[in-house]
């Protein structure tokens, strides 16, 4: 049978079909051998930022190595998906993830430059490019890119392929999804966004920086009306909405995602820890919600009285430099530390003293030496000591170290506590060498407060380094009734989900007894009524408290504590330097704490007092102001022999075993 013209032709098509169609066949497998899974776009996890938060829920930080907050598809707007939808792929809901007349219009137009000048990408080619291919631009690469759309498109619903786009896309000025576009040019929830808004972040697709409204704000209005007049063509919106959204006003309101610098040192403190507990990587793309214990509006109210008093010190002796400041403050029942301040300015200095430094207390340390002789029962409240000069050997052979108190002056015989509340160093000298250096090391080692201490008696005057925070820490076994707290920084950890990965819960050590800590707190209220700390009487609450200062005015230091709060200050120069004469731990550093602790709500109520805990009567001489009748804390298993202190006459030449005046 002869073969007519018709047959021939369609013999020739048949072939070049079967041929295009192996072509084609060959090529898919070729290609599929090297493309990656895409089973893991079921569970898409993308990095999210990790959101810190103060205690009120104030924001603090956002961590992250993309700017991307993950919304779900039910949270955006209708509008805002329509925009995208009919500016980015308007037949996305039709085709199979490809679109085959974009595709070969996109073809012409790269076979035509000699190279690919044209995308025609859907919707669903973009997630396949955005998370499972590089961004090359090259034949092979597109090839891929469709066959993963068609693929995604068979294993994805459309809503979940545009929940994936509409969260991963870069949308320019550092932000990854809707969410973060919306906080970042509008500052406002991407459910909360206008249509004329909407349409604006919509047209950022193509090229983000080009339109960016921050810095292009003429080139992103044409854009916007460019996609509000696809939206109308598209049938979502009417004319007249469209001509409405288009004449709206661009009201930028872009959000700030820097560090609030208020809350510097402590975040520093805090991302330390926690990178130890996640590890960086984990840290920066979780998409934690970490809420901690920082009441940022505290330090928001006193700064500017704290930078005032700060200001007057060196005021005071006509100089312009001014000192550094740590301070300190823990919520004593719950451990949680509400105020970690490292320095005046973290912009000027990130050097965070409240945690890193390590400056001599002073006559701060001396409480714990009086609380170790109590528990020790070497001394009791009502115990009469000698406050008269020392010699003692010196660190050198055949020299001697000669302690003095602040005044140069010795009172005698005196009460344990007006020694402690006049801050008398002979006094703390001869406690600590009854006590023996191992017994304080052992104390202030089980504080917290050091690990090498110096192998001499200087010690009982403050000559070892302590930070603010240590210190602070080591004052909460006052009022928490001789059990040290630890101060902790976060209260609890969510995931990305609202998962509870982290609570905390308040953490103890039993280092004195309860009515240690309560005659410890007694005395300590005795400084501030009429000691060394009077200056924290004005805030007008039971506050107990003790001052330090060191060689030649160098460190002031204050540490009070009230019923709620324990807080701690310290004022000096980074470089070691006088900050004047007589700017005393009372003079530089408590004007400080005050401003602090005037700045929250203090409640009147006084320290519990433990139940063993009986009240006698003592009749104190003060030198120089007479007696002063006092109600004594004791504790019940202890009998105490009443009698009146006896007058107080300077005295001399007593021998050096006699390190009290026992009654």
């Amino acid at each position: 049978m002869r073969l007519t013209y018709y047959h021939l032709s369609l013999l020739l098509l048949s072939a070049a079909l079967l041929a295009f169609g192996l072509i084609l066949g060959g090529l898919y497998f070729y290609f599929q051998l090297e493309l990656p899974d895409i089973s893991a776009l079921k569970n898409y996890r993308p990095p999210a930022v990790t959101v810190v938060y103060d205690r009120n829920g104030q924001p603090l930080a956002y961590w992250y190595r993309e700017r991307r907050f993950p919304v779900p598809l039910s949270k955006m707007p209708s509008y805002l998906i329509q925009a995208f939808v009919a500016a980015e792929d308007a037949r996305f809901y039709e085709h199979p993830g490809i679109d085959l007349v974009s595709i070969l219009r996109a073809l012409l137009a790269d076979i035509r430059a000699g190279r690919v000048v044209q995308g025609g990408s859907t919707i669903t080619q973009q997630v396949a490019r955005a998370l499972l291919l590089s961004r090359e631009r090259t034949l092979s690469r597109k090839i891929r890119e469709a066959i993963l759309a068609w693929r995604i498109d068979k294993a994805l619903s459309k809503d979940e392929i545009l929940n994936i786009y509409l969260n991963q896309i870069y949308l320019g000025a550092g932000a990854y999804g809707v969410e973060a576009a919306a906080l970042t040019y509008f500052g406002k929830h991407v459910w909360e966004l206008s249509l004329p808004e909407a349409a604006l972040i919509a047209g950022l697709t193509p090229a983000p920086s080009r339109f960016n409204p921050l810095r292009n704000p003429e080139a992103a209005l044409r854009r916007r009306a460019y996609v509000l007049r696809r939206m109308m063509e598209e049938g979502y919106i009417r004319p007249e909405t469209a001509q409405a959204a288009a004449k709206a006003p661009l009201k930028l309101n872009p959000m700030d995602f820097s560090p609030d610098p208020r809350a510097g040192y402590f975040l520093q403190v805090v991302r330390l820890r926690l990178e130890k507990m996640f590890g960086r990587e984990r840290l920066e793309t979780g998409g934690y919600r970490i809420y901690t214990t920082l009441d940022l509006s505290w330090w928001e109210r006193a700064r500017p009285a704290v930078l005032k008093a700060l200001s007057a010190i060196p005021a005071r002796h006509g100089s312009k430099e001014i000192p550094q400041l740590a301070v300190v403050c823990v919520e004593n029942e719950s451990g949680a530390l509400r105020l970690l301040v490292g320095g005046r300015d973290f912009g000027e200095s990130q050097f965070n003293r409240a945690v890193y430094a390590r400056r001599p207390p002073g006559s701060a340390i001396k409480p714990f030496l009086w609380a170790r002789a109590l528990e020790d029962d070497l001394l009791r409240p009502d115990s009469l000591v000698m406050d008269e000069p020392v010699v003692l050997p010196g660190a050198e052979p055949e020299s001697f170290w000669r302690p003095r108190n602040f005044d140069h002056r010795y009172l005698g015989i005196i009460s344990l506590r007006y020694a402690l509340v006049e801050s008398r160093n002979t006094v703390a000298v001869k406690i600590a060498r009854a006590l023996g250096l191992g017994e304080v090391e052992e104390t202030l080692v089980g504080l917290h407060l050091t690990e090498n201490l110096p192998r001499n008696l200087s010690v009982a005057l403050g000559s070892l380094g302590v930070s603010p925070l240590a210190l602070t820490r080591a004052y909460t076994t006052f009022p928490e009734g001789g059990q040290m707290i630890e101060p902790h920084l976060v209260e609890a950890i969510y995931d990305r989900e609202g998962n509870l990965l982290y609570q905390a819960s308040p953490r103890r050590r039993r280092v004195f007894s309860p009515e240690t800590a309560y005659v410890m707190t007694y005395f300590l209220k005795e400084v501030v009524r009429e000691g060394t700390g009077r200056c924290a009487r004005a805030l007008g609450v039971p506050v107990a408290g003790k001052t330090g200062t060191t060689d030649r005015y160098q460190d002031a230091w204050f540490v009070g504590f009230t019923p709620v709060y324990t807080c701690g200050v310290w004022v000096g120069y980074d470089q070691p330097q006088s900050l004047g004469r007589l700017e005393t731990g009372g003079r530089a550093a408590c004007p400080v704490w005050l401003a602090v602790m005037e700045a929250v709500p203090q409640p009147p109520k006084d320290f519990p007092v433990p139940e063993d805990i009986a009240f006698v009567p003592f009749t104190d001489r003060v030198p120089g102001e007479g007696k002063e009748e006092l109600w004594l804390p004791y504790p019940e298993d202890k009998t105490p022999e009443i009698r009146e202190v006896p007058p107080l006459r300077p005295r001399r030449g007593f021998p050096l075993k006699w390190l009290f005046w026992w009654r």
